[in-house]
């Protein structure tokens, strides 16, 4: 179990990128919020729950592994935070586009209560909540351009 956690916690390999990789891990999660997009949203928000379950577990079995807090490598946080971004959001290149940049963006900077929880916050949950907090504040913002503008494209439509 402890080994499946510690691969869990840098998204099986994608964390042990040499550049940018929470960048990285956030594109590697795309197929999977077209995947769980496609499967409808109580599926999508069962997995994306349990993944933020078992990110706590896995960043603390990480954490205490190697020592020290909020490593790097450890990216099931912009996994999961990423796919709250992307809940209830239609399938198009313009929201997936948005959504990226957007996370990215408050995961990055960590403006106002999401850097605060960043440093105040220990162990697993503290390496997962700043995502989390920075998942929900997109997810947001994505909820006011689905509903108000059009900047967000027409679906995909899957046969």
């Amino acid at each position: 179990m402890r080994n499946f956690l510690l691969k869990l916690a840098t998204f099986f390999g994608v964390g042990l990128s040499p550049k940018a990789p929470g960048t990285v891990a956030t594109v590697a999660t795309i197929p999977l919020v077209l995947l769980l997009n496609w499967t409808g949203p109580l599926i999508y928000m069962v997995v994306t729950v349990v993944l933020l379950v078992a990110g706590i577990f896995a960043a603390q079995a990480y954490e205490d592994a190697k020592g020290g807090h909020d490593h790097s490598e450890i990216v099931i946080d912009e996994v999961v935070g990423f796919l709250i971004a992307m809940v209830w959001m239609p399938l198009t290149w313009q929201a997936i586009l948005i959504g990226f940049v957007l996370f990215r963006l408050l995961d990055i900077t960590k403006p106002l209560f999401i850097g605060y929880l960043d440093k105040k916050i220990q162990g697993g949950l503290g390496v997962m909540v700043d995502d989390v907090a920075a998942g929900i504040v997109v997810s947001l913002i994505m909820q006011f351009l689905y509903t108000q503008t059009n900047w967000l494209g027409a679906q995909i439509v899957v046969p």
